[in-house]
C-alpha cells in the first residue's frame, strides 16, 4: 500500500482544483499507468504536445514476452541479465519477466491488434534473445499500443487530459520535502496543480544528441526536473545507440527496426562484405552496443558515412507483411529496399539511466513516481535487451494500481500576476546553445568516449548553463513562488519559455550523461571509453547522482 503525504501548504491558492494524481507524459508508460490507477482517483494527464507524439509511438520492433510453450520467463531473465552486462537488478528483471504474460493479456483485452497466424500470436526473434518472443503489429507496434491506450484514456471519466501543457517544476513541501504537485505552462499562463502524487513518464532525452531516432519531444524533461528537486538519478552514462538508423541527406534518423535483422537482413559495407562478424561471432545479431561500435569502427576505417542493411535475403512477401512502414518511409526518401540496400548508421536510441525507482515506481522523493524510460528500474542494466522497453512500461506502470486516494482540502487561486515579457533579445543565446549542444554531446559522449574530451565538454555545458540560469526567464522554471499564477501578455512568451525550459532540460541531462561517463573508468554495455576499454569487476556498481554529488553503489 502506498500512502500519500497529506500535508499541504495552507497559504497556497491554485488555479486548478486539486487532483489525486498528476501523470506527466502520454507515451505507453504514462497512458497505461493512468489507466491502471483506480477509477475512484481524480487524475490529470499532462502532455506537452498532443497524445501519440512520444517515442513509444515510434517503437517498431515489438514487445518481448516469454509466452510461447517452448520459451520460459527464466530464459527471458537470463537473456536480459546477459545483455545488461552485470548491472541488472535481478529482482527487478524477475518481476518484469514473470508479469509479462499478464501484461500482454491486458493489452490484448484492451484491443491491441498484435499480428497473428491462424489466430495464434506470432513472435519474431531479435538480437540477443534466445527464443522468438517479440510480439508485433507489423512494424508499428508502438503506434498500435499507444493508439489503443489513448482511446481508453479519453473514454475515462476520471482522467482529464491537458494537451500543449509543459511541466516546469515540482512543488515540494517546505517541511517534509515530499512532492505535492507541479507547475505547468499552458495557454500563456503558469499555474500550479496540487496533487497527492506526481508520476513522471516523459520518456528519454535523445534530442541531446545530434544523431537520434527519438522524436522532437524527447528532451529529458522529467529526469531534469526530478534532478533539480533532489531526486536520485542512476546510471545516466548508459545510452543505447541503435545500429541502424536511416542515413539519407535531409531525412530524419528513422529507425530501421532490429526485427529486420532478426528476419534475416544482412549488414554490409560498400563492397557488400558482412563485416559485423569481424567484431562478434553473432554478426548482425550481436547485442546492440556491439553492433553499433562495429559500425562506428568500420566507418572510421573506411572513411565512409554509412553502411548498408540488405533486406534482399528476406522474401518479398515477408517484407511487405512485416515492414510496411519501413517500406513506405524508405520509398519517400527514394530508397527501394527491394532492389538495393538501405543506407544506415548508428544513432542515439534509448536511455538506460534515469530517476532511480523501486518496483513500486517510487523515487527517492516521497510522493514522486517515475515510469518508462524516465525511470531507472534496474531492468536494463548497462544495455537494454531489445523490445524490453515497451514491456517495462506496461509491467511497471501496472503497479500504480496500488495507489489509493486520501481525503484532502482543495485550494483555488485568486491571485494572478500579469507579466509584460519581452525575451526576444535573450533568445539568441538560447538558440545558440540549443543548436550547438547536440553536436557537442554526440562528439563527446557518443558511441566512443574519452576522458579529456568529456572534461572539456563538461566545462562548456557548465558555462552555458550558468549563462542560461542568469537570464530573467529562468525564474519561471527554477524559482517561481508557489503563491503566484503568472499570465504572460506577450504572444510569443509561451513558446519562448517552453523553448528555454527544454534547452535547460537538455543541458541538465547532457551534464548528467557527461559527468557520469567521465566518472566511470571502464567500458560496459552502452558506455564505451577508448581510454578505459576493459570491463572491470570493481566497477560492477551503479552510478548515482543526487544534485552535485556523484558516487557508485
Amino acid at each position: 500500500m502506498i500512502n500519500f503525504n497529506q500535508d499541504v501548504s495552507k497559504y497556497l491558492k491554485l488555479n486548478y482544483p486539486k487532483f489525486d494524481v498528476v501523470v506527466v507524459g502520454s507515451g505507453a508508460a504514462g497512458l497505461y499507468g493512468a489507466l491502471c490507477l483506480s477509477s475512484k482517483l481524480k487524475v490529470v494527464l499532462i502532455t506537452k504536445d498532443e497524445l501519440n507524439t512520444g517515442a513509444s509511438d515510434w517503437a517498431q520492433g515489438g514487445i518481448a514476452a516469454a509466452i510461447s510453450p517452448d520459451d520460459s520467463p527464466q530464459s527471458h531473465l537470463d537473456d536480459t541479465l546477459k545483455a545488461g552486462a552485470g548491472l541488472c537488478d535481478r529482482h527487478a528483471v524477475k518481476f518484469l519477466v514473470e508479469n509479462a504474460a499478464e501484461s500482454i493479456a491486458s493489452l490484448v483485452d484492451m484491443g491491441v491488434a498484435f499480428d497473428r497466424h491462424q489466430r495464434k500470436l506470432t513472435m519474431t526473434l531479435e538480437a540477443a534473445h534466445s527464443h522468438p518472443r517479440v510480439l508485433h503489429a507489423a512494424d508499428t507496434t508502438g503506434r498500435a499500443i499507444v493508439a489503443t491506450l489513448a482511446q481508453q484514456v479519453l473514454a475515462k471519466d476520471n482522467i482529464t487530459v491537458l494537451s500543449q501543457a509543459f511541466a516546469l517544476q515540482l512543488w515540494l513541501n517546505s517541511d517534509t520535502k515530499s512532492c505535492q504537485g507541479i507547475s505547468i505552462l499552458q495557454n500563456g499562463k503558469i499555474s500550479w496543480i496540487q496533487s497527492s502524487a506526481v508520476i513522471l513518464a516523459t520518456g528519454g532525452g535523445g534530442q541531446v544528441f545530434s544523431q537520434t531516432t527519438n522524436p522532437a519531444v524527447s528532451t529529458g524533461d522529467g529526469v531534469a526536473i526530478a534532478w533539480r528537486s533532489g531526486a536520485v538519478i542512476r546510471d545516466p552514462e548508459f545510452v543505447q545507440f541503435h545500429p541502424t538508423a536511416l542515413t539519407v541527406p535531409g531525412a530524419p534518423r528513422f529507425l530501421i527496426s532490429e526485427a529486420v535483422r532478426g528476419e534475416g537482413a544482412h549488414l554490409v559495407d560498400k563492397s557488400g562484405k558482412r563485416f559485423a562478424f569481424e567484431y562478434h561471432l553473432d554478426g548482425e545479431l550481436a547485442p546492440r552496443d556491439v553492433v553499433s561500435r562495429a559500425i562506428f569502427t568500420h566507418l572510421q576505417k573506411t572513411g565512409e558515412d554509412n553502411v548498408y542493411l540488405d533486406l534482399r535475403p528476406i522474401s518479398e512477401e515477408k517484407i511487405r507483411y512485416r515492414f510496411p512502414n519501413i517500406i513506405r518511409v524508405c520509398q519517400h526518401w527514394n530508397v527501394d529496399l527491394f532492389t538495393k540496400p538501405i543506407p544506415v548508421a548508428p544513432a542515439a536510441h534509448y536511455w538506460m539511466g534515469g530517476v532511480k525507482v523501486d518496483t513500486m515506481n517510487q523515487t527517492s522523493i516521497s510522493g514522486l513516481y517515475a515510469v518508462g524510460e524516465t525511470a531507472s528500474t534496474g531492468v536494463h542494466g548497462a544495455n537494454r535487451l531489445a523490445s524490453n522497453s515497451l514491456l517495462e512500461c506496461v509491467v511497471y506502470a501496472s503497479e500504480l494500481a496500488q495507489l489509493e486516494p486520501i481525503p484532502f482540502e482543495s485550494y483555488h487561486s485568486t491571485e494572478l500576476l500579469e507579466i509584460d515579457s519581452d525575451w526576444d533579445s535573450i533568445m539568441e543565446l538560447v538558440n545558440t546553445v540549443r543548436s550547438k549542444l547536440p553536436d557537442l554531446i554526440w562528439q563527446s559522449a557518443g558511441i566512443c568516449r574519452q576522458g579529456k574530451v568529456m572534461e572539456q565538454a563538461i566545462a562548456t555545458v557548465e558555462s552555458w548553463r550558468s549563462q542560461l540560469i542568469a537570464l530573467p526567464c529562468s525564474q519561471y522554471v527554477l524559482n517561481l513562488s508557489f503563491k503566484q499564477e503568472i499570465k504572460f501578455n506577450s504572444p510569443d512568451a509561451e513558446s519562448q519559455l517552453k523553448f528555454y525550459a527544454e534547452t535547460l532540460s537538455l543541458l541538465d541531462i547532457g551534464y548528467l550523461i557527461l559527468k557520469s561517463a567521465a566518472f566511470r573508468l571502464e567500458s560496459r554495455g552502452g558506455h564505451y571509453r577508448l581510454d578505459y576499454p576493459n570491463t572491470l569487476e570493481e566497477w560492477r556498481m551503479h552510478t548515482v547522482i543526487q544534485q552535485e554529488s556523484i558516487n557508485r553503489m
